[in-house]
């Protein structure tokens, strides 16, 4: 169940980084409430799942999902570039939450 919460909180921080664009620095009143609200949320799940998890693990995984989803959403809605330098370096944050999520044992 941790490993759950902890993707949701991964989720909302993509959520989050897209609040904050939307919000022009927090200048327009809903975008920054929808900003602070899944960037409360994202914490709030991610501090849920340390009951269970190792904090250098759900932190490593939390921040992966963060990064890579932000780039691969920032590709396809936002018109980013999608050079395979880039794809490539997302790839190997997603294998290494991956692989995290493997080598941490038993589901919590």
């Amino acid at each position: 169940m941790s490993w759950i919460v902890l993707s949701v909180a991964g989720l909302l921080e993509i959520a989050f980084a897209f609040g904050m664009k939307w919000s022009a620095g927090f200048s327009r009143p809903w975008p920054s409430v929808y900003a602070a609200i899944t960037g409360l949320g994202s914490i709030w799940l991610l501090t849920t799942s340390l009951r269970s998890l190792p904090v250098g693990t759900a932190y490593a995984v939390w921040t992966g999902i963060g990064a890579a989803g932000t780039a691969i959403v920032g590709m396809i809605f936002l018109g980013e570039s999608a050079s395979v330098a880039r794809v490539v370096c997302i790839a190997l944050i997603l294998s290494g939450v991956v692989g995290l999520r493997i080598t941490a044992g038993a589901i919590a």
